[in-house]
This record gives structure tokens, sequence and C-alpha cells, in this order.
């Protein structure tokens, strides 16, 4: 697959390049994408959330009411998850939800993501753009020159780029990564994938490793 290597101004810049098919032309796996995404959003959950069992519950310890003759079920504690107030039975407790993954079932997943991207025609070369300092503007100029000014939008980038990077972040739909951070799930999530020119060899020595 070839495509059109764009500039800043997003006038094609009269060159062409050639995307590697075993990385960008593949029968997208759909389970190994599956399988990379739960990972991805398990890791970044807390894990945090906590509810009081019974005996954490700070009421009374006294016998509520009388063992028998009232005409009801017996209740010994205040405490009892049967009661408004109560301890809850089974709660959520704090624990990691984090998991391994094996590194060519990720491989295979991101492959798969940039394939479906290359499917869709969701892929813009650019010749690579850096800013003096940053600027939110230009940054928003070179997404409307692009024609993708409003969508969901990942630009990758070969290196860490300060500029380049707080630039972008005031922009809503758009998000900035180096090329060797890339995952599955911002590629998904966006509808437009900007590569920088001298990101792809650092995306295909990341996905074509042993």
């Amino acid at each position: 697959m070839e495509l059109a290597i764009f500039n800043s101004n997003g006038q094609e810049t009269g060159r062409k390049l050639k995307l590697n098919s075993d990385i960008y032309g593949i029968e997208p796996n759909d389970h190994a994408i599956y399988l990379d995404v739960k990972q991805i959003l398990a890791n970044r959950r807390q894990g945090t959330h906590k509810s009081k069992e019974r005996a954490e519950i700070n009421h009374s310890t006294r016998k509520i009411k009388r063992q028998k003759g009232t005409g009801g079920a017996r209740a010994g504690s205040i405490k009892s998850p049967l009661f408004v107030g109560g301890g809850r039975i089974f709660g959520p407790k704090p624990r990691d939800y984090s998991f391994r993954l094996n590194k060519k079932v990720k491989q295979l997943a991101r492959k798969s993501a940039l394939s479906y991207k290359a499917i869709e025609n969701g892929i813009v070369v650019v010749e690579g753009f850096n800013f003096e300092k940053p600027s939110t503007k230009g940054f928003n100029t070179i997404l409307d020159n692009l024609k993708i000014s409003g969508t969901k939008t990942l630009v990758i980038i070969p290196e860490l780029n300060e500029n380049v990077y707080l630039s972008s972040r005031n922009i809503q739909k758009s998000k900035v990564v180096v090329a060797a951070e890339i995952n599955t799930y911002d590629i998904l999530n966006a509808k437009n994938i900007v590569l920088f020119e001298n990101s792809l060899k650092t995306i295909e020595n990341l996905l074509t490793q042993n």
C-alpha cells in the first residue's frame, strides 16, 4: 500500500511511501485486539473500591430484640446485612486488575489495529513539523490543513517533542504519542492516524522484533 506524504500545509510533497504489508496489510485478528484492549483498560483501573463488611460497621453490638416471642425471625445485631446500615455481603475489596499478556499477542493486536486503519484510509503520513514554542493555534492549523480537524486524531511522533505535545494538550480530540509507546486502544480509539515519516522505522522495529 502506497501513501502520499504531506507537509504541514496539507500539500502533497510529490513523494510516496510504501507501507510494510507485514504490519499494515495483515488479516486483522479480532481476538488478539480484544485481549490487548482488555489488558490496557484493566491496567488503568485503580482497584481502590471498598465497602464495609459486617465486622467493620460501627454500631452497637447489643441484641436488638429478644430471641423468641416476637413473631419474627431471630436478630442478634444491627450490623447484619439484612438491616439498613448493616454490612455488605461479599462487597468489593481493593484489588489489582492487571494481568500479563504474551508479547506476540500484543504485537499482533497492534498490527491488526494498524491494518484496520489502513483499510479505512485513516492513516496520513506527514514529513513532520515542529514549533518554536507551544502553540495550540498552530497545531489546530495543521489539522485543518490536513482536513482532519474536529475528529479523534492520534499523532505518532518519532521521539519526545515537548512543544508538539504541549501544543496538542488543550485540543480535546487529539493525542500525541511517541512511536515506541503506541498501543492498540489508542489506535482504534482514533478516527485518523497522523504518522510522522520518521516514525515508521521505529514502529517497524517495534512490531517485527522477536
